[in-house]
Order: structure tokens, then C-alpha cells, then sequence
């Protein structure tokens, strides 16, 4: 009995995520700048705009609600981003704080020497990594992962009744 067992496909991601995101946080690290790459998407929606609300910023970062709310609760704390009360009172909106808009020039710098890595990576694979996650992410956008483990379970339940 082999007690070694292949990691399964979420710990390959995970790692595969801890990797690229580590490597880029070093970097900033490095350069003196405390931002993380989940920073990233919420900046960007944000960099062209005045304000916007946590929902528009989710749906522009492609990131979920929740996920979106956790990252700008850290990224104000950091005093990345500020909050403003809506028209009418219920609505909260973020924007840019100044010292993140005077970081912007070094972001972009940043921004554009990961992609130039991340095309680098992609051209020593078989098939470009971003072309891939697009792929899996079209995928299962059309059918959940959840819809295709029930299958796979029926399936198997029913060849073996």
C-alpha cells in the first residue's frame, strides 16, 4: 500500500498559489511596500473611479462579495483605502486613499514586471497556465464543481447497486 499518495488537485492549486503569490508579496516585500497580491483587483477597479461600492468593486475584481469586503476592511486598516457614506446613508463607498494613489506608479511598475514573469512562465509550459485557469474557470462557470462531483457520485453509486 503506497502511503505517499499523490497531493489531490486542490493542495496542487493551493500550492501553486502560495508560490506565485508568495513570490510576488517578496517582491513588494523587498521594495519596501505593504501590499499583497489579493490588493491587486480592488485597485485596479478603483484607480480609474472616484468611488465605487463594495458590490461594483466585486464584480469588476471578479472576486466575490465577501471576498471583496475582507480585502478592503485590511486594505483601510493598511490606509490604502477610505470609506464614504453613500446618498443615502445606507450605502457604503471606497476609493483610493492619497497614499495609495501616490503608490500607483510603483504598483504599475510592479504590475507590469509580474506579467513579463508570468509570460515567461507561460512560455516554459505546454500550454500557457492563463490559457488554462480560463479555461478551468469557463468550465466551471457552466457547470460547478459541486454539480460535477454529484455526478461523478451517482454514477458511482449506481454502478455499484
Amino acid at each position: 500500500m503506497n502511503t505517499l499518495a499523490a497531493p489531490g488537485l486542490g493542495t496542487q492549486l493551493r500550492h501553486l498559489i502560495e508560490l506565485l503569490d508568495g513570490g510576488v508579496e517578496n517582491i513588494y516585500r523587498s521594495n519596501g511596500l505593504d501590499y499583497r497580491p489579493r490588493f491587486t483587483p480592488i485597485v485596479k477597479a478603483l484607480e480609474e473611479t472616484d468611488h465605487l461600492t463594495i458590490k461594483t468593486i466585486a464584480s469588476i475584481a471578479g472576486i466575490s462579495h465577501s471576498a471583496a469586503s475582507q480585502t478592503i476592511s485590511k486594505m483601510t486598516q493598511l490606509g490604502l483605502l477610505e470609506s464614504l457614506k453613500g446618498k443615502d446613508g445606507r450605502e457604503k463607498l471606497i476609493r483610493l486613499s492619497p497614499r495609495c494613489r501616490s503608490l500607483l506608479p510603483k504598483l504599475h511598475a510592479h504590475w507590469t514586471a509580474t506579467q513579463m514573469a508570468a509570460d515567461g512562465l507561460d512560455a516554459e509550459l505546454s500550454m500557457p497556465l492563463s490559457q488554462i485557469a480560463a479555461e478551468a474557470i469557463s468550465a466551471l462557470t457552466e457547470q460547478p464543481f459541486s454539480q460535477r462531483i454529484s455526478q461523478a457520485h451517482d454514477t458511482k453509486v449506481m454502478t455499484e447497486i
